[in-house]
């Protein structure tokens, strides 16, 4: 079962990640953007450590305060969601 969810965050994760590629190459383009609702979203939804990667590796966002708070947070409530349900089911 662990092994399971742990594929599942892990794919979403690469999702987040690419969403904020997308995001990137959509900025430097000049078309239709991604919100930024959606990409924090994503991040609260158990997708922060791809959001946090996006962030670094793709050095998008990282200007904006609201980013630089907001995600690291999401990291913190994903890393206590699965923490919560790791220390639940044992």
């Amino acid at each position: 079962m662990f092994m399971i969810i742990g594929a599942v965050i892990l794919v979403w994760n690469i999702v987040v990640f690419l969403l904020y590629r997308a995001d990137k190459e959509r900025a430097k383009s000049g078309r239709w953007r991604i919100s930024e609702a959606t990409l924090i979203g994503a991040a609260f939804l158990m997708g922060g450590a791809g959001a946090m990667l996006g962030m670094s590796l793709l050095r998008h966002k990282t200007k904006h305060i609201k980013f630089k708070l907001l995600v690291p947070l999401a990291v913190a409530v994903n890393i206590a969601v699965i923490a919560g349900f790791v220390w639940f089911i044992i």
